[in-house]
């Protein structure tokens, strides 16, 4: 099974991008010297990762990104290495530095993620403009908001992506997520964490998820909902329902920026027309292409269309 050319370019929005380092040591231990190997780095936040992703299995993305100071510059140099089409707007902030750490001796992988600079207002209304003059098929916006950009950005941008009838996919968390729904969104991508925030309570039970994405669908808030559950597989809620599909075992190598490639890869087979139930295939199957692949966000298309092969129709609840 393979990707068709995708005609629509994919334009991304990156306001908290963070320059991803990876390394692991032996063993994780409190007040010692944690001498590290394997170290690797990478452009991260939710719209490089998806952009990179896109352009990896063939399609055309580019990355509307925040960029400042010199860990900005560093972060440009990156993305110009691996490939990644990016428009930046500069900022007078730095662009922060996360690191996630894996224990060698168990697996477990300790992620620790900065906060980001401070964005002044004539910064992040420059993003508007960019994305008002961005001639993209679909317009992801993913990733959380900095210091100072207003919490209703994302409300913003979904009413520039509706004015251009752009479809407007969301990824987000918090305030950011929540009032972004107020906007017209095509695609909202959830975490288990982040539809129990918008649903205002827990949401133990595949029920209890089912009736909060079916909420958000059937009020009009949303056109679809795809929910992400790590090894518990992964649900799409259209209006006719709910659709589920099972994790594939595969090896995880790292963890870091598999929500954003499920996302890049829905999203990429939903540009070439297929439908929303096969394009969540592609979004399980480039998920679980990147947790076998270390650092932020590399699922290799051979093995994404491998495992393409290996994901069933998704099954109703």
């Amino acid at each position: 099974m393979a990707f068709l050319s995708c005609p629509s370019l994919i334009g991304t929005i990156t306001m908290n991008p963070t320059i991803d380092v990876a390394a692991q040591t032996q063993s994780v231990r409190p007040t010692h010297k944690l001498r590290t190997f394997g170290e690797r780095e990478d452009p991260g936040g939710g719209g490089l990762n998806v952009a990179r992703v896109v352009r990896e299995l063939g399609g055309r993305a580019l990355a509307l990104v925040l960029s400042g100071g010199a860990t900005g510059r560093h972060l440009e140099e990156l993305l110009a290495e691996d490939g990644t089409p990016f428009q930046p707007v500069r900022i007078a902030g730095r662009t922060r530095i996360s690191h996630s750490v894996t224990d060698a001796s168990n697996g477990h992988e300790y992620r620790f993620v900065a906060e980001g600079p401070t964005v002044g207002e004539a910064e992040w209304r420059a993003v508007l403009d960019a994305i008002e003059a961005l001639d993209a098929g679909w317009l992801i916006a993913s990733g959380s908001l900095p210091p100072g950009v207003p919490a209703d950005f994302y409300h913003r941008v979904a009413a520039v992506a509706e004015r251009r009838n752009t479809p407007f996919v969301l990824d987000s968390s918090g305030p950011a997520l929540t009032m972004g729904l107020a906007g017209r969104v095509h695609l909202l991508k959830s975490s288990l964490t982040e539809l129990e925030m918008v649903a205002g309570r827990a949401l133990p039970t595949r029920d209890d998820q089912e009736r909060a994405a079916s909420d958000l669908v059937s009020a009009g808030r949303v056109a679809m909902v795809a929910l992400t559950l790590g090894e518990h597989g992964a649900m799409l809620m259209l209006p006719e329902g709910p659709f589920w599909l099972p994790a594939l075992n595969v090896v995880v190598n790292g963890t870091a920026g598999a929500g954003d490639s499920f996302l890049a890869g829905m999203v990429m087979a939903l540009g070439e027309g297929r439908s929303p139930m096969d394009a969540f295939a592609w979004g399980v199957a480039t998920g679980a292409a990147a947790v076998t692949a270390p650092g932020t966000a590399h699922p290799d298309r051979g093995t994404v269309e491998r495992l393409r092969g290996l994901v069933r129709g998704p099954a109703r609840a």
